[in-house]
């Protein structure tokens, strides 16, 4: 389970945040990334408690720890911030580029929601983003850090939303299920209905029925 050992490497009273994308995998919708700080003094024992890689979490659990966290940041025990890359931007610079491009946008974001600035962060995965402060990358840090796994939590949530959203604005696909990812549901849509402005273009499968 997750704990504050990374975060407490740092000198006391550091801000370090924790930052987390989801959806590197799909054909489709954006890839969307946040960032999280936590006060380990005055974040809600529940919380802690129930923080967890986002994929190990049922969705109901999510659901209750996102609020959690929004909650926290009203109080001022948490902060966050939330970002995307769209499709096009994931065709035009890979998908590893727009991940760590929508993880710069979301530390950007929390940024403006505190006084000062973060002074060290942890990022999930081995790639580091470009920040105004010192990053570390911790794999699989959304099982080892406790802001690394809110960070997971609040983009894994934002992005199914996202996902159940563009699924009114193009049904067939079943994206409200799949969330775009490459299911034979999917694969028959494709076939069937073809390629939407949300589809990721770089990637072979969409690329393919393209090319007709």
């Amino acid at each position: 389970m997750p704990d504050f050992s990374l975060e407490l490497e740092h000198p006391e009273g550091c801000m370090v945040i924790g930052l987390d994308e989801a959806g590197r995998g799909p054909w489709a919708g954006p890839v969307v990334a946040a960032a999280v700080w936590l006060d380990p003094a005055r974040t809600a024992q529940a919380l802690l408690e129930g923080l967890d890689d986002s994929k190990a979490l049922k969705p109901a659990a999510r659901e209750e720890l996102y609020d959690a966290i929004l909650a926290g940041a009203r109080e001022g025990a948490a902060a966050f911030g939330i970002a995307e890359a769209t499709p096009k931007e994931i065709d035009k610079i890979n998908i590893l580029q727009a991940s760590l491009l929508a993880m710069s946008r979301a530390a950007d974001k929390l940024s403006t929601t505190i006084e000062g600035a973060p002074e060290a962060a942890l990022i999930d995965g081995l790639h580091v983003p470009k920040l105004s402060c010192p990053a570390r990358p911790v794999v699989k840090g959304d099982s080892r850090s406790l802001t690394i796994a809110a960070a997971s939590i609040l983009a894994k949530v934002t992005r199914d939303r996202i996902m159940a959203d563009l699924a009114g604005r193009h049904p067939g696909y079943g994206w409200e299920r799949n969330k775009g990812y490459g299911t034979a549901e999917h694969r028959r849509a494709l076939d069937r209905l073809g390629v939407t402005k949300e589809h990721r273009r770089s990637f072979r499968p969409v690329r393919e029925r393209l090319a007709g």
